[in-house]
């Protein structure tokens, strides 16, 4: 083999490797950009969720607070706080709220159940419509 062709050969091999290398580089490039246009979407969509006045079904606590009885006295951070304040609601009042709102989801299910068994022409369960 003549001189000459160790020459081409190495000129070839850093050719293909600073081709390699680039054509990485730039789907890096490209990846990189997709996550920084995913990561902006995602910004606005929380800055605009965590601006919007508090709706029913939305994550806020209750935040009273709580009498002998269990009852709001009224006094408190108003009737609905900032998700976060509840790190400083009594135990008690999170306690109960946490059992009211599991009841209230298990009351909607129960709901949801009857609905579609009626619409499907399905018989009723027994503890759905309270006949234990």
């Amino acid at each position: 083999m003549p001189w000459w062709s160790w020459i081409v050969i190495w000129i070839a091999l850093v050719a293909l490797s600073l081709l390699f290398f680039g054509v990485l580089g730039v789907r890096l490039f490209r990846q990189f950009m997709a996550t920084v246009k995913e990561l902006g979407e995602a910004g606005e969509r929380f800055s605009t969720f965590a601006s919007s006045p508090l709706a029913s079904g939305s994550a806020a606590v209750h935040v009273g607070a709580v009498g002998s009885d269990g009852d709001d006295a009224g006094e408190g951070l108003g009737l609905y706080a900032e998700p976060g304040a509840a790190v400083f609601a009594p135990p008690a009042l999170m306690r109960h709220d946490y059992h009211a709102s599991k009841i209230a989801r298990q009351e909607a299910q129960r709901l949801r159940r009857i609905r579609r068994k009626a619409e499907r022409g399905q018989p009723q369960a027994l503890r759905d419509i309270d006949l234990r």
